[in-house]
Order: C-alpha cells, then structure tokens, then sequence
C-alpha cells in the first residue's frame, strides 16, 4: 500500500510479542530496516531504489533503510515486497534467491517472526563495475 500524497509506503505491521513480564511492540520501521538491510548485503545488490548502497551506509552509519520497502502482516505472517538494483555482471534469478532468502532468514531469525512471502522487483542494473 502506498500513500498517494508522497508515493511512500505505508507500512501495516505492528506485531507485539506477549510475553511473562508483559508485551513487546516490534514497530513496522524496525521489521522494514531489517529487510533493507538483509538485502542491501547480498552479493550482487548495487542498492535499493530511493535507499542508500553498502558503501555509504559502511561510511556514515544507518539514516534511514526502510525507503522502498513494504511490510504487511497476514494470518500473523510478515510479507514484504522491496526493489532492487542488481550489479552488472551478475546473474538477476541467482540474485534475486538470495535476496529472498536472506530476507526471509533475517525475519525469521533476528525478530522472530515467521515470514509469508517475499516479493522481489529488480527494478535496474547497475552499470558501474566495481
């Protein structure tokens, strides 16, 4: 879902954890940096359209990962939908795997949440060779 006004995405996941000593709020910006950022380390990923690459975020830190990327919750499931740009040179469908596989991975494992579906646009290719 995107809001019309500024063509951001409007994120729908706010998932609590419930636990013994009360609840925990996991915020929809955190689930969207974590994706970002599971991406943006695949081999292959120049960047992530309207986002900052690897080397700048090595440079100056974390701004903001989550532009670009969507997040919705279905049946206590987390989906996501992003865009990528793949490097030149290497192959889209192998990328593109890993991309969702290490999005997935990283939902599962770093917040504990089970992952729905991954649905990934490559939207460019990058044609500075590094």
């Amino acid at each position: 879902m995107v809001n019309k006004d500024s063509k951001e995405p409007v994120y729908e996941a706010e998932i609590e954890i419930e636990g013994t000593e009360g609840q925990a709020v996991v915020s929809d910006d955190v689930i969207a940096t974590v994706v970002g950022l599971a991406a943006a380390e695949v081999e292959g990923v120049a960047h992530l359209p309207g986002n900052m690459t690897k080397e700048v975020i090595g440079r100056n830190g974390i701004k903001n990962n989550s532009k670009g990327v969507r997040i919705s919750l279905n049946d206590g499931r987390v989906a996501t939908e992003l865009s990528v740009c793949v490097q030149y040179g290497y192959s889209v469908p192998k990328v593109a795997k890993n991309v969702q596989e290490k999005v997935r991975q990283a939902v599962e494992s770093m917040l504990g949440f089970e992952s729905d579906k991954v649905t990934l646009h490559v939207v460019g290719v990058d044609l500075d060779r590094r």
